[in-house]
């Protein structure tokens, strides 16, 4: 990951630098040579948002960002197109807001753990009754699914985002051993589970074998969905099957792990 997405105290500066070069790089030659092109203002969009994931690549952006690029300018200009009322906009301001909530800050997109992932950790949880956690549970399904196989055990949920967080709530109200809390995972003791899983982002990652470090007893399980910890050798890589290529990275990080 390149040193300004990485290092900027403000995940979303090095987007919006991005969209600054992509609108420049448009915008002046358009303005000074081709004043007829501003007839087309989608051409000119979809070139503004080429710019910019090429602008976003270069500074080693998440891959998620270089599709949100070569989309924000031509919907924008399609979205006013259609002239929608204005308190359309509003609604769906906070509609996302609900959803995702400050995904600028924690870097972690709403991802989804699929059915095979569900099935994977169920096969890789302890035979023995344990405690399992899910940082940024979402929608909580992956979690149902494991109370459900597992009485004996308990199960906890962790999710920031509103929306996400009252569905998950909701729908683990018939499930006495599953419990779904909103906040900050990264204020949350791991000490108590056998396992702990977590489906979030490159980003995060070195934080959080740092926190896994610290924190989990010896013996207990950290398992990532697709990503990987930097610099750190798995113990154990088990393939979903979900027809996506997905991975399990599976850790032990006992205290002391370097």
């Amino acid at each position: 990951m390149g040193t300004l997405s990485r290092e900027s105290r403000h995940p979303l500066l090095p987007a919006l630098a991005a969209q600054c070069c992509g609108l420049i790089a448009v915008g002046l030659p358009t303005l000074v040579f081709f004043p007829g092109l501003l007839k087309h203002g989608l051409l000119l969009a979809m070139l503004q948002g080429g710019i910019a994931a090429m602008a976003s690549r270069a500074m080693g952006a998440p891959p998620w960002w270089l599709a949100i690029h070569l989309a924000f300018m031509p919907l924008a200009v399609l979205a006013r197109m259609l002239e929608l009322p204005p308190w359309l906009w509003a609604a769906g301001f906070v509609l996302l807001l609900l959803v995702f909530w400050r995904t600028d800050r924690s870097r972690v997109p709403l991802f989804l753990s699929s059915h095979g992932a569900a099935e994977t950790l169920l096969a890789l949880l302890p035979s023995r009754p344990c405690r399992v956690i899910d940082l940024g549970c979402g929608d909580g399904a992956l979690l149902r699914h494991l109370a459900r196989n597992r009485p004996e055990s308990r199960f906890v949920g962790i999710e920031h985002a509103p929306l996400p967080w009252l569905w998950a709530r909701l729908a683990a109200g018939a499930l006495p051993n599953l419990e779904i809390r909103r906040g900050d995972f990264w204020r949350h003791s791991l000490a108590d589970y056998d396992l702990v899983y977590a489906f979030l982002s490159p980003a995060p990652m070195p934080r959080l074998w740092d926190k896994a470090r610290a924190e989990m007893r010896s013996g207990a399980m950290l398992v990532s969905n697709a990503f990987a910890v930097p610099a750190q050798r798995e113990d154990r890589r088990v393939n979903v099957g979900d027809g996506a290529m997905t991975y399990f990275y599976v850790y032990r990080p006992s205290p002391g792990t370097a």
